[in-house]
């Protein structure tokens, strides 16, 4: 193997399709401080999975006040969970490095740690802000989804995360490629005691690619579903079992995966993951469809309607029991969530209901007349021409 043919370090290339790109992981330095592209793309993932969930929490019955400290530490916990998961994994590498067990510039961050460490520091901090959590999931959900489509290509820009060599028109290759393969192939190499068989001038799986459009594409059909969503972790259990499908298949691509023995951990945890949110879902759909009324949306609950207009009293600058809604039978509501339709009034019926019963309405140019009987009124009206005389006759007698 001559080390001279392979292509400059930070040269990308997708020979069937005739692309070429000269990129430096290093997007720019600052007082020496090198900033990598590798998280200036997952940064902007975050950024937009926010600018998108944030203006979304009132669908899902949620205070985004409140949810918003809940997305904070789901970020923090995922970022944690994300690189303990990696480091465990391959612990053999960094037993004793503390420095490099923290150093995530150049990439090693695990989705699924990332994932269980946000739900759970996320799932804390829900309780203490008194959040709930299925709804939260199923919003944070979508976020998920536009966060690792973005993310991915983070992946691109370090060479990472490739898979096996293929003859797709997709297939791609590049400087720290070959040279990772050409490592890993050695007889210490992780490829060659994996039991891969990798040719490093031929092309690759790009599977950040694979991953990026599968996860943006999941984002368009959940989001769209979440406006019919049946009952709250619907989105959440849909985003388990779509994104456990495609992991599955992708890291069989792999060559960098994490292993236990001879296992793939992340395959065989897409796999468990895919499975049991599909049984979840199934077992729901027949609970619901025999009891509908046990599925109530929380955004359609009482105590969600209070607490988004207690913020948003809150927010206007009240304090205090200004700001409470005091509970079921308040009526000071501005948003009029409270009020169904059937309670509306307007003035008119007010006065009405204060004057007289509606069915004695009359028009405004005739004069009140106040009976005695409903009976004496219909039959006055029937005879009225007939008791003309007997009237006269009554007031002659009178006169007399």
């Amino acid at each position: 193997m001559n080390g001279t043919t392979f292509l400059e370090p930070h040269e990308i290339q997708f020979p069937e399709l005739g692309w070429k790109f000269n990129i430096n992981p290093t997007a720019f330095s600052v007082f020496g401080f090198d900033i990598q592209w590798y998280g200036i793309i997952i940064t902007i993932g975050l950024i937009l999975a926010l600018i998108y969930v944030l203006p979304k929490m009132k669908r899902f019955g949620l205070d985004s006040d409140r949810a918003i400290d809940v997305i904070i530490g789901g970020v923090i916990g995922g970022i944690i969970g994300a690189r303990v998961y990696y480091v465990l994994m391959r612990w053999d590498e960094y037993k004793g490095d503390w420095k490099a067990m923290i150093n995530t510039r150049n990439g090693g961050l695990a989705i699924f740690g990332g994932i269980i460490g946000g739900i759970l520091i996320g799932y804390i901090i829900a309780r203490i802000r008194k959040v709930k959590a299925l709804p939260m999931l199923d919003v944070v959900s979508l976020g998920f989804l536009i966060g690792q489509g973005i993310g991915r290509w983070g992946n691109f820009f370090n060479q990472e995360a490739f898979g096996t060599n293929t003859d797709s028109f997709l297939g791609m290759t590049g400087g720290t490629i070959q040279r990772t393969i050409a490592d890993g192939m050695s007889m210490d190499g992780d490829m060659y005691k994996n039991g891969l068989e990798m040719l490093w001038e031929k092309p690759v799986h790009p599977c950040f690619l694979y991953e990026s459009i599968w996860c943006l594409l999941g984002f368009v059909i959940l989001a769209f579903w979440s406006k019919r969503r049946k009952y709250d972790g619907q989105i959440f259990l849909m985003y388990l079992t779509w994104y456990g499908a495609e992991r599955f298949l992708v890291e069989g691509l792999r060559t960098d995966s994490l292993m236990l023995g001879n296992i793939r951990v992340s395959q065989a945890l897409a796999a468990v993951i895919f499975v049991a949110s599909v049984i979840l879902q199934i077992i729901f759909f027949i609970r619901r469809k025999r009891d509908p009324e046990s599925f109530v949306l929380y955004a359609s609950t009482e105590e969600s309607h209070r607490l988004i207009e207690e913020s948003r009293r809150k927010r206007m600058g009240l304090k205090g029991e200004d700001a409470k809604t005091g509970g079921d039978d308040d009526d000071d509501d501005d948003l009029d969530i409270f009020n169904d339709d059937d309670d509306d009034f307007d003035e008119d019926e007010l006065e009405s209901s204060i004057l007289g019963d509606d069915d004695d309405d009359e028009d405004d140019d005739e004069p009140v007349l106040i009976k005695g009987d409903d009976d004496e009124e219909d039959e006055d009206d029937d005879d009225d021409g007939d008791d003309t005389e007997d009237d006269e006759s009554d007031d002659d007698k009178e006169d007399k």
